[in-house]
């Protein structure tokens, strides 16, 4: 499937909006070494759209890891709900950082099923590189 080009205003305009960092790990992309990317919230290949309704910034692991999915298993009830929908959801309604600020935490049955379908918690790269964020004071995002 051949993807369509994102025109260049509706890509500023999603950056903007999600204020230059990753709706699902908040890094922001002063930090990342690799330009976040423009996902689609619902994948084009389930039905989504280029709309920028559909569209919001990721960085390249969390991308990786949500391919084309918008549902996962939480892992306390075992039924499949909704992942994070960071365009029209608050990140600190369904998640909070561990007290060392290298973990995400799901609070909700979406929060919990997006930690695990993304590897919020758990990938290796991303605490490593956190680690050195947390250390010089520049993680975790408060807002």
């Amino acid at each position: 499937m051949t993807r369509s080009r994102i025109p260049t205003s509706v890509e500023q305009q999603v950056r903007q909006a999600a204020q230059n960092r990753c709706g699902y790990c908040l890094s922001p992309q002063r930090l990342v070494m690799a330009r976040l990317e423009i996902e689609h919230i619902v994948p084009i290949s389930k039905g989504g759209s280029d709309e920028e309704s559909n569209l919001w910034l990721a960085c390249p692991l969390c991308n990786r890891h949500k391919g084309n999915r918008t549902t996962a298993i939480d892992s306390e009830t075992g039924n499949s709900v909704p992942l994070f929908n960071p365009r029209t959801q608050n990140w600190f309604n369904h998640f909070a950082w561990s007290n060392d600020g290298l973990r995400i935490i799901g609070l909700t049955p979406t929060g919990r099923a997006t930690v695990v379908a993304l590897h919020l918690d758990d990938d290796p790269d991303a605490l490593f590189v956190r680690s050195f964020w947390v250390e010089a004071g520049w993680h975790p995002p408060v807002n």
